[in-house]
């Protein structure tokens, strides 16, 4: 008996308060044996707290296919506009080393 494939698309909606994002300039990143998580922080000058603005979990063969899709979408960007400069080390906030279990 032959497989028949569905030609169905996933409809993705965009909902107005979704759609104007969330600026981040900081994420930190943990793991459990089950999950990762994404933490993404906007720091602000001369504020000493910051707060966390946003927390993605994700399965960990999630993770991994995010991590190949943000590799691919870098090397088109520097393709496009030229290698992207990170800061020296010592010039960014410090992140500690967070583990847990979930």
């Amino acid at each position: 008996m032959k497989e028949q494939t569905s030609n169905q698309q996933l409809q993705i909606e965009l909902t107005d308060d979704i759609a104007d994002g969330i600026y981040s300039n900081l994420a930190v990143i943990a793991h459990s044996s089950s999950e990762f998580i994404l933490d993404f922080i906007r720091i602000m000058p001369g504020v000493p707290k910051a707060n966390v603005k946003s927390r993605i979990i994700l399965a960990p063969e999630h993770a991994k296919r995010l991590l190949y899709a943000l590799s691919d979408n870098i090397r088109k960007y520097e393709q496009e506009n030229g290698q992207i400069k990170l800061r020296e080390e010592s010039e960014l906030p410090p992140i500690g080393n967070v583990k847990g279990e979930a």
